[in-house]
């Protein structure tokens, strides 16, 4: 759950990930280290091929790191079981792909609240909650529409809605406004950044959108796997 104490949320001490690629070693990430607290609306930016995205893989759990560590809510991933790491990912962090990614055949209402159905939320506190949220993000009257039925920025207002609903300790956003067009992009980040507001939520983008750049409150920036420039350092 969101909370008004400030905590770190993410703590990445010298993080590594070397792939192989035709048999040849690649540094997809050399040596980055940086803490986000709670809280906080910030971004990793960068060319691609910088390393952003890996990082983000990382820390959300969906990849491995080849050495350093990351301590999510003090938690070690690394240390993690499989089953540890899949009911943490459930229970405390929200994703928000370029892609959408919702399911096509459940209602926008079942797609919000498929998390908590996981989670095993009563069915009437999840409604409750669908509906709030759904109000509160301007899509009330869409809770029966499948996903083909929506716009981009509608099905990715969803996407938001169902990364948020349950309040984790994190959200990660990849290239959330991608595909989308600038006005309803900027219009998906003011929501995104008011509900940081009041709701003390903490995002961490990954992205190359100066509209995202703009509305940020640190960028860490990438380049060739290292961080360049950090706004958050003192």
């Amino acid at each position: 759950m969101a909370g008004n104490e400030q905590h770190d949320v993410i703590v990445a001490r010298d993080v590594r990930k070397t792939y192989a690629e035709n048999g040849v070693p690649v540094e997809a990430v050399r040596g980055v280290s940086f803490t986000i607290t709670s809280g906080e609306f910030s971004a990793l930016v960068g060319p691609s091929g910088s390393g952003k995205t890996t990082l983000l893989n990382i820390i959300s759990g969906l990849d491995s790191l080849t050495s350093g560590e990351v301590l999510l809510d003090g938690r070690e991933l690394s240390a993690m079981s499989g089953r540890e790491l899949s009911d943490y990912r459930r229970d405390s962090v929200g994703f928000i792909f370029q892609a959408y990614n919702l399911i096509p055949v459940l209602t926008v209402e079942e797609n919000v609240e498929y998390v908590m159905l996981l989670q095993g939320v009563a069915k009437d506190e999840r409604r409750e909650r669908v509906h709030t949220i759904l109000t509160e993000l301007g899509l009330e009257g869409f809770a029966h529409r499948l996903p083909p039925k929506l716009s981009g920025g509608q099905q990715q207002r969803v996407a938001v809605a169902r990364a948020i609903v349950s309040e984790p300790a994190l959200i990660l956003a990849d290239e959330p406004t991608a595909n989308l067009d600038s006005k309803t992009g900027a219009e998906l980040l003011d929501m995104m950044r008011e509900l940081n507001q009041r709701r003390g939520m903490t995002f961490l983008f990954s992205t190359h959108d100066t509209m995202i750049m703009e509305r940020a409150r640190r960028l860490i920036t990438l380049k060739d796997g290292m961080i360049d420039s950090d706004t958050g350092e003192s």
